[in-house]
């Protein structure tokens, strides 16, 4: 079982095997949580701010919803124009 040593400043080493079959890079950042009196490290990714909306709970939740639908067949289209898109829509509400 692979072993780190707490170093100065409190750096621990993240042994090579772990560090490559996480395929973590220098740089990345992991959250660090006491479970227990155990250390866990999870990896994190970075979200750029102008991309984070995707990655609310709300949109992830709407984004499970359309992949339900479009593989339930619950899709219509396609549509030649914008204007025939907008008229199916208005369809739809009635």
């Amino acid at each position: 079982m692979p072993r780190s040593k707490i170093g100065a400043r409190h750096q621990v080493t993240i042994p090579k095997e772990i560090f490559e079959e996480l395929e973590l890079e220098e740089g990345d950042y992991v959250e660090v949580k006491n479970k227990g009196g155990r250390i866990e490290l999870i990896p994190q990714a970075m979200i750029p701010r102008e991309q984070q909306w995707f990655w609310s709970e709300e949109w992830q939740k709407r984004e499970k919803e359309a992949k339900k639908d479009i593989q339930q067949g619950n899709i219509s289209g396609p549509y030649s124009s914008a204007g025939e898109a907008i008229e199916a829509l208005k369809e739809k509400d009635n």
